[in-house]
């Protein structure tokens, strides 16, 4: 019998500086480009993509969708039991609540306090460039809201005058929203995305808009117009992505929550890697309103935090239905009731054994121990098979480069110039994929999503590390063009793809740190709507795990 693991390793040789600046136009050229083009795309795996049956229809909605819609009763979450936080060495938003509470500070201390933080963070070698623009008055006078609530005893929430972060692929009224571009966010927003108008309402400090790779279209963080983002447990290391500004603002301890944006892993991947907690929900679960339009069918809005309560926290604001979102209105109702009860007894957590080996030695160790903490405490670890790994990673790649194609194709016409060269070369590869590659990739995603619910008919989770690799060191090469490493981004993103091209959540906890002192991620999935399930499953994790903050973690109070 052959092995059903069939997902092998992608394989091509790196290039950055000037040598990424020659692939990228002999690409982008009439030839050579569609010969070296060809061969690129067989290296990702799309030459076996093109041979593989499909009998699938293609489904007219996104398939976690199909039930029709569910529910229009609005944010239905309450928030989290206050007594689920437990941040260890990082300061949650509980904690922030209980110093205004108790007068230990104010939210405009703590405003003034980040303020510098931020800017001190940029003065130094390598800069932090968690965040890229901050408008210090509007900050100031939010925290003055804030503390003039606290004073009269009436704050808004659990988050009111908590800093929260946010990725600059959402619409910040007052900001512009370059979504990591040098040409896009020219005008100021006039309105806020839907999560930023909620937060804002729950009277979160939001302190500016966070960093992020290139329209989404990288895993490193790398910038090459707002600089690369710094894993803030080593400066010389990546913090991954998209969302890397979002995973090292938190990480360093600038907020407890940041809002990130999730194609591929976006916010699970740069949790993994900076030591903090992210959550991708459901398809549909979070508004999509107001963030750019970049892969509409597998992209995912949500938080990154310092604690599984934060997260919790974080989600709760942000959930529900929203008129301008069509898609949130499929939802059943938003509860957390599941973190009332910190058990998991009982719980059957799925493991498909080669899957969840293929990482490095390190990060297989810490997450093998998480696991068996679980089943100390009453779960059962079950072995599954994962069918069609290999077919799956590239519907996916061929799903989100062909939307993020047809998101910037109106730019690409005026002057493709303008973007950095990493992205330049993977837009040039995405004009290859052809029409009849984005349908049959849709196809698929029907399969696949069957796959994994008949999987979760036998289990309530399914555990696999969050990445194969802790955070990458930066090279100096790849500063100014980003670069091209096709090995790294299959280790980056091996363990993430399953959950976007499906709609299904996953949430990345940290289980510990390689010898190097990075920190390793451990990803839970469930089935559709389980976010509760996750959060609670995390929690205990939680409790098992000894964190340890950067050395140059910052306390703003």
């Amino acid at each position: 019998m052959s092995d059903p693991y069939d997902l092998t390793p992608l394989n091509a040789p790196r290039t950055a500086g000037v040598a990424l600046k020659i692939s990228t136009a002999l690409v982008e050229s009439a030839f050579p480009g569609r010969l070296i083009a060809t061969k690129l795309l067989n290296d990702v795996g799309v030459g076996r993509f093109r041979e593989a049956d499909c009998n699938e229809a293609l489904s007219a909605v996104h398939p976690i969708l199909s039930a029709g819609p569910q529910t229009q009763t609005g944010t239905a979450c309450p928030a989290p039991d206050v007594g689920l936080a437990n941040g260890g060495p990082f300061v949650t938003s509980a904690d922030f609540v209980r110093a205004y509470t108790s007068g230990q500070t104010t939210p405009t201390q703590v405003a003034e306090r980040l303020l510098q933080v931020i800017e001190e963070s940029d003065q130094t070698t390598p800069a932090l460039r968690a965040v890229i623009t901050s408008h210090p008055e509007e900050i100031l006078a939010s925290a003055a809201a804030a503390t003039a609530r606290y004073e009269e005893g009436q704050p808004l929430s659990p988050l009111d005058g908590v800093p929260v972060g946010v990725k600059d692929e959402l619409d910040q009224a007052g900001y512009g929203t370059s979504v990591g571009t040098r040409f896009m966010g020219q005008t100021p927003a006039k309105t806020d995305a839907t999560v930023v108008k909620r937060l804002r309402a729950a009277g979160a400090l939001l302190l500016g808009k966070l960093n992020m790779h290139e329209i989404g279209i990288g895993v490193t963080g790398i910038n090459p117009h707002h600089g690369a983002a710094r894993n803030p447990y080593n400066r010389a290391h990546a913090t991954g992505g998209s969302s890397s500004g979002s995973g090292t603002a938190v990480g360093y301890g600038l907020c407890p929550i940041s809002v990130g944006a999730d194609g591929g892993g976006s916010i699970r991947i740069p949790a993994s890697l900076c030591g903090v907690v992210g959550l991708k929900a459901t398809f549909g679960r979070i508004s999509e309103h107001g963030a750019a339009p970049l892969c509409w069918s597998v992209a995912h809005v949500g938080p990154l935090a310092a604690s599984v309560y934060d997260a919790a926290l974080g989600y709760a604001v942000m959930a529900g239905h929203d008129e301008h979102d069509p898609n949130t209105a499929y939802q059943p109702r938003c509860e957390l009731q599941a973190l009332n009860t910190l058990s998991v007894e009982g719980l059957r957590i799925g493991i498909f054994e080669p899957y969840f080996a293929d990482a490095d030695p390190s990060i297989v160790s810490a997450c093998l121990k998480a696991v068996s903490a679980l089943v100390d405490r009453g779960a059962t670890r079950q072995s599954i098979t994962l069918n069609g790994l290999d077919l799956l990673r590239t519907t996916h790649m061929v799903t989100i480069v062909s939307e993020m194609l047809s998101s910037m194709t109106p730019q690409l016409k005026k002057d493709r110039r303008v973007f950095g060269h990493d992205v330049r070369l993977n837009l040039a590869l995405a004009r290859r994929i052809t029409n009849a590659d984005y349908v049959k990739a849709q196809r698929l995603r029907s399969r696949f999503y069957t796959d994994f619910c008949r999987a979760f008919e036998d289990v309530d989770v399914i555990i696999t590390p969050t990445t194969a690799c802790t955070a990458p060191v930066i090279k100096n090469d790849a500063l100014r063009t980003g670069d091209s490493n096709l090995p790294l981004l299959d280790k980056i993103m091996r363990f993430s793809p399953a959950a976007n091209l499906t709609g299904l959540p996953g949430l990345s906890v940290p289980v510990g740190y390689d010898e190097a002192g990075l920190p390793i991620g451990l990803q839970i999935m469930g089935p559709a709507w389980s976010e509760s399930r996750l959060l609670q499953v995390g929690a205990v994790i939680e409790k098992d795990v000894q964190r340890h903050a950067p050395t140059a973690y910052q306390k703003l109070f």
